[in-house]
């Protein structure tokens, strides 16, 4: 898959965190497998969907065991996350956020952005990040919204990350929101294995599936597929100071 990525054009991964206990894994992927022509980066996080579990160890022990891995690798790391809020979980969201803010205030101390999921959960999102007074950006992972509420994130730092959604006719919405916001404020995903494209439901996603998303962008702005791929590829290395 991976050489299937470079020969598409594909430089570069960033693979996020799920909880504490993974991270090994993203640790031994990036040095396995990052080569001159399609580096990894990888982030630290504890995703929504991982916490219920994360938190059987104890709350205290999730937070020690995260701040010493953060502290310990955070030259190897290019963000925390993949972190956030999530409505829909059973997981009661005053206990989210305590996780979430955990991390956004490690975030400010070694100087890293943020990737952010959000459920359902924009508002919640929005005022912790302004609650916490972050300020180091990040980005809003498989953004889907109004131009309004693109425009706040922007406000506060944050890119957009554009992913298959926009393949589907019907998430007009968030269409017709990235259609009307700069390039620079943008970034390309497929979230793979998750979030398949549109004509490829039921399927596994895939890396390689960048090119579509970066077209699909390319028709919504009326530009290039070259300039999607120029401008988003700056946007990750001053997002992500690589």
């Amino acid at each position: 898959m991976l050489k299937d990525a470079a020969d598409h054009g594909i430089k570069g991964i960033l693979i996020p965190g799920l909880d504490n206990k993974q991270f090994n894994k993203l640790l031994d992927l990036q040095t396995r497998i990052s080569t001159p022509e399609l580096f990894i980066d990888i982030a630290l996080g504890i995703h929504p969907y991982f916490m219920q579990a994360a938190l059987q160890e104890g709350s205290d022990k999730l937070r020690g065991d995260f701040c010493e891995l953060a502290e310990s690798y955070q030259h190897k790391i290019v963000a925390i996350g993949e972190c956030g809020l999530d409505s829909v979980l059973m997981l009661d969201m005053p206990i989210q956020a305590r996780i979430l803010q955990m991390q956004i205030e490690v975030a400010k101390q070694l100087n890293k952005p943020l990737v952010l999921h959000h459920r359902q959960s924009h508002n919640q999102l929005i005022r912790l990040l302004k609650k916490t007074k972050f300020q180091g950006g990040g980005l809003i992972h498989a953004f889907s919204g109004s131009v309004e509420l693109a425009k706040t994130y922007i406000d506060l730092g944050f890119y957009l990350g554009v992913g298959g959604t926009i393949t589907y006719p019907r998430a007009q919405k968030t269409r017709n929101a990235l259609a009307s916001i700069s390039l620079q404020h943008l970034l390309l995903e497929t979230d793979a294995p998750d979030m398949p494209l549109n004509g490829f439901q039921g399927q596994r996603n895939s890396p390689v599936q960048l090119p579509r998303v970066a077209d699909a962008l390319a028709q919504l702005k009326a530009c290039t597929i070259q300039e999607v791929a120029t401008v988003t590829c700056r946007n990750y290395s001053l997002l992500f100071s690589r």
